[in-house]
């Protein structure tokens, strides 16, 4: 009976021990996590609401790895199609919807528009942070329709 009683304080010990330790790395984890989400946020509203591609790149690494098909890898020619597309779009506008995260992944929700007479786009970005850098990114890209064959919003 003695043996059990101090095998389960030896456990009970054990387990409060455990949690105590997990606790700050779970906290820490957490609070990059939102860094992290933070950083892209402010980035996309700097680069693709107020258009201060230069500014906003800052927290874009150089070696950034691209997965849309249109704009090559790396910094600069991110940037570049950009300004491009801004001097042809002076009123494109990227709602952020909603945001999330997990680790280094952010993942935002946008609608995106060229005009404000345009139905625009239905967005998922996903953006990689490394360091408090911008590393690579994806995203999937759905045309707005005019009709719907639900009463859903796409957001």
């Amino acid at each position: 009976m003695r043996n059990c009683k101090a095998l389960a304080i030896g456990v009970s010990l054990l387990i409060v021990s455990a949690s105590l330790f997990a606790a700050p790395n779970d906290s820490v984890a957490s609070s990059q996590s939102e860094a992290n989400r933070q950083l892209v946020v402010t980035f996309y509203n700097q680069f693709f609401n107020r258009h201060d591609t230069d500014a906003a790149a800052k927290v874009v690494a150089e070696g950034y790895r691209q997965h849309n098909p249109q704009v090559s890898d790396g910094k600069k020619p991110f940037v570049s199609y950009f300004k491009g597309y801004f001097q042809q779009h002076p009123q494109s506008h990227a709602q952020i919807i909603r945001s999330a995260v997990d680790g280094d992944l952010v993942w935002l929700h946008i609608h995106s528009t060229e005009s404000p007479q345009d139905r625009g786009q239905a967005i998922v970005d996903i953006f990689r942070v490394d360091h408090g850098k911008i590393v690579e990114h994806w995203d999937v890209i759905q045309a707005i329709p005019e009709n719907a064959a639900n009463g859903n919003s796409m957001f």
